[in-house]
């Protein structure tokens, strides 16, 4: 069973928001990693509409799981790529946390979110499969967490800061703000990163506009990674880089 958000080499297909910039996309075309747009999901808000970490969770190599109400889009578009697509049991709605269903971060063999919000198929998937879960008060999970490694992440959320850190992984904790998320005030540093393969950290922007850029580099760096920077605009959350084949 393969990790859902860390690739064990370099990736060839990603899964990101239809409103990434040209920049970005062009950052991705020329590491020869073909695009899948999202598509908007109109019961939610217009700023996490088009996030595929709000959607989409691929639960391995071959599984995804997709909310009821975008399903016939990637079904037809991931299908192809040898995925077996899962409909979801719960509809995304509009207002938190009827929208967080499926934004879960997945590091190896352990998983955290809200448990009191998963999907169930996804809960079922999770104990099927014996994984830890780590329950935590933030149901915007995938958006909080930039994931590096299977034992390493990155958050300004306190609550998840404290909670992993009792399960060993190891986690820093950095300033809220400074990212971009649309007509909200801001975004989150899971939201604007994704591994395009087994050492190299994207971010949709430039990390180092970001205050704590220097503890971030060395984080990174110490669990032998490297960070890309996919344009060098404003850090913008857009929902997740998922990393598909």
């Amino acid at each position: 069973m393969k990790s859902s958000f860390i690739p064990s080499k370099k990736i060839s297909f990603a899964l990101i928001d239809s409103r990434a910039s040209k920049n970005i996309v062009q950052s991705l075309n020329k590491l020869n990693i073909k695009i899948i747009k999202t598509i908007k999901c109109n019961e939610t808000y217009d700023a996490i509409s088009y996030h595929p970490d709000i959607c989409v969770i691929k639960l391995n190599n071959n599984d995804i799981l997709v909310a009821p109400n975008v399903y016939d889009y990637y079904k037809e578009n991931l299908t192809p790529l040898g995925f077996n697509v899962i409909k979801g049991n719960l509809s995304i709605e509009n207002k938190y946390p009827h929208n967080v269903q499926y934004n879960v971060a997945i590091l190896g063999n352990k998983v955290i979110h809200n448990f009191k919000y998963t999907d169930n198929i996804l809960l079922d998937y999770i104990n099927k499969n014996r994984m830890t879960k780590i329950n935590v008060n933030q149901g915007y999970c995938k958006c909080s967490i930039c994931i590096v490694d299977e034992n390493s992440i990155i958050t300004s959320d306190e609550g998840i800061y404290n909670e992993v850190i009792k399960h060993n992984i190891d986690c820093l904790l950095i300033e809220k703000g400074h990212i971009d998320l649309f007509e909200l005030n801001y975004g989150f540093i899971g939201g604007c990163t994704g591994l395009i393969s087994n050492d190299t950290l994207a971010f949709f922007g430039d990390i180092e506009k970001h205050p704590n850029f220097n503890d971030i580099q060395n984080f990174v760096s110490e669990r032998n990674k490297k960070i890309l920077c996919l344009s060098k605009e404003n850090l913008t959350d857009l929902g997740s880089l998922i990393p598909l084949l």
